[in-house]
């Protein structure tokens, strides 16, 4: 995966919580932090998040956005 954003931290998938338009996602960095992000069911679906799956949280101009590797 490439991305302009330099702030990128890749963990695995903790949790995925569904809501009605929106999902919350939490990744486990491999320093034991936590990142938590929201983003729509859709893109839950699009990039088929579930929990022990490994992700990338993107940080630019103060907005997360989640990549998959595929």
């Amino acid at each position: 995966m490439k991305a302009s954003a330099r702030n990128q931290f890749t963990g695995t998938v903790s949790k995925v919580r569904l809501g009605a338009v929106n999902a919350e996602v939490h990744i486990d960095l491999k320093d034991g932090e936590q990142v938590a992000a929201t983003v729509t069911n859709d893109s839950v679906e699009a990039l088929d998040l579930r929990k022990g799956q490994a992700a990338t949280a993107v940080f630019k101009a103060g907005a997360v956005m989640l990549a998959v590797a595929g």
